[in-house]
């Protein structure tokens, strides 16, 4: 995609910086992009840890579904004890 398919949430000038990895999007600005984009967030933040790599990809999405059930199943057991 081109810089200026992103005019309507960010400047050439921003895009540019994070393009050359000067600066890191904030969440809220991650999200205005991903939009423009078509996609989730958590789906550029997976190429973004995982790269080019199927295999890497499906290998942290794994991991993401083991510590999400475990949080949840830890914040019910507290919620059980209080």
């Amino acid at each position: 995609m081109s810089q200026e398919a992103f005019s309507d949430v960010s400047s050439r000038t921003y895009m540019s910086t994070l393009e050359r990895d000067l600066k890191s999007p904030t969440l809220h600005k991650l999200a205005e992009l991903c939009e423009v984009m078509e996609i989730h967030p958590l789906t550029l933040l997976t190429l973004a840890y995982a790269g080019d790599s199927p295999r890497k990809a499906d290998e942290l999405l794994a991991q993401v579904r083991r510590e999400l059930e475990a949080v949840l199943k830890e914040r019910d057991a507290a919620k059980t004890r209080a």
